[in-house]
C-alpha cells in the first residue's frame, strides 16, 4: 500500500515538469546551446520567537560545465514568518554578466535588483508544495555607459518528495522539481520559463545538498519590421545545478521545525 502511494506521489511530482509544455510548443525554438552549470551556495538564518530570519547567497554560472565562467550573483535579504506556512521576504542583490572569452575586460552589464516576495507552503501526506510569488525592480548598467530600468513578476511552484523518511529531516533523500514563469508587466508578458528537477540529501539539521538539472528558456517577442515578420523565438539552455545550503540554528531551539530546502534564486 505504501509502495502504491509513493508511486502516485512521484507521478504527481513528475507531472509538474511539463505543465507549461503547451505554451512552449507554440514557439520557434532554435538549436539548444551547450550544457552549462550553476553552482549555488546559501547561508540561511532561521526565524526565531520573533519570526525574523534571512539569507545570503553566492551563485556562479558557466557556459560549459564548470568552465567558461560568465555570470555571478551576490544577494541577501530578511524574512518574516507570518505563520508556519506564510513567509514574507525583502531582498536585493548584484548580478554581473561577463564575456567568458575576456573576463579581464569587466562585466558586459551589471544589475542591481530589489524584490518583495511571499511564500506559501502546503503539505499533502509526504508531498510538500511551495508557492512563491515575487515582484522585482531591476536597474541595469551597461559597459557602454547606458542604463535602464525594468520590473518583473515571477511565480514558482516547487514540489518536494522525501524518499526514506516521511518528513524532510536529518539523513533524508528527497526529490525536488519546480517550474517558474517570468512575466513582464509592460509586455510582451511571457519573458522566461525555468524548469528544474533534482535529487537532494539533508545530512543533518544544518547542511543540505542538491544535484539537478535546469532548463531555462528566454523568449524574444515576434515582430514585424520593414515588411519582414520574425516569429516568437525561444533560446533554451540546459544546465547542471549543484546547490549547497547551510542553515544556522538557534541555540535554544533543540527541535527545529521542518523546513523546505528551496533555492533562493
Amino acid at each position: 500500500m505504501l509502495h502504491k502511494r509513493l508511486v502516485g506521489q512521484l507521478a504527481c511530482l513528475l507531472f509538474s515538469f511539463g505543465w507549461v509544455g503547451g505554451a512552449l510548443a507554440q514557439t520557434t525554438v532554435p538549436a539548444p546551446e551547450p550544457l552549462g552549470s550553476w553552482v549555488i551556495t546559501t547561508l540561511q538564518l532561521p526565524s526565531g520567537p520573533k519570526h525574523w530570519g534571512g539569507f545570503f547567497e553566492i551563485q556562479g554560472r558557466s557556459y560549459r560545465p564548470f568552465q567558461q565562467f560568465f555570470y555571478n550573483e551576490l544577494k541577501g535579504g530578511v524574512s518574516y514568518d507570518l505563520d508556519r506556512n506564510f513567509t514574507f521576504t525583502l531582498a536585493g542583490g548584484r548580478y554581473a554578466t561577463y564575456d567568458y572569452n575576456d573576463l579581464s575586460a569587466g562585466p558586459l552589464n551589471t544589475e542591481k535588483r530589489l524584490w518583495e516576495q511571499l511564500v506559501i507552503n502546503q503539505y499533502l501526506d509526504r508531498l510538500r508544495f511551495e508557492h512563491r510569488y515575487r515582484i522585482e525592480q531591476r536597474w541595469f548598467q551597461f559597459r557602454d555607459g547606458s542604463d535602464s530600468f525594468r520590473s518583473r513578476i515571477r511565480y514558482r511552484l516547487n514540489v518536494f518528495l522525501p524518499l526514506n523518511n516521511r518528513k524532510l529531516t536529518s539523513k533524508t533523500f528527497f526529490l525536488s522539481s519546480y517550474d517558474e514563469i517570468f512575466l513582464n508587466p509592460k509586455g510582451p508578458a511571457f519573458e522566461r520559463n525555468r524548469l528544474y528537477a533534482g535529487l537532494g540529501y539533508q545530512f543533518d539539521r544544518n547542511f543540505t545538498m542538491q544535484v539537478g538539472w535546469v532548463n531555462q528558456v528566454n523568449y524574444t517577442p515576434a515582430r514585424f519590421e520593414q515588411g519582414v515578420f520574425t516569429p516568437k523565438l525561444a533560446a533554451s539552455k540546459h544546465n547542471v545545478v549543484l546547490t549547497l545550503t547551510y542553515r544556522l540554528n538557534r541555540r535554544n531551539n533543540k527541535t527545529p521545525s521542518e523546513t523546505l530546502p528551496s533555492q533562493s534564486d
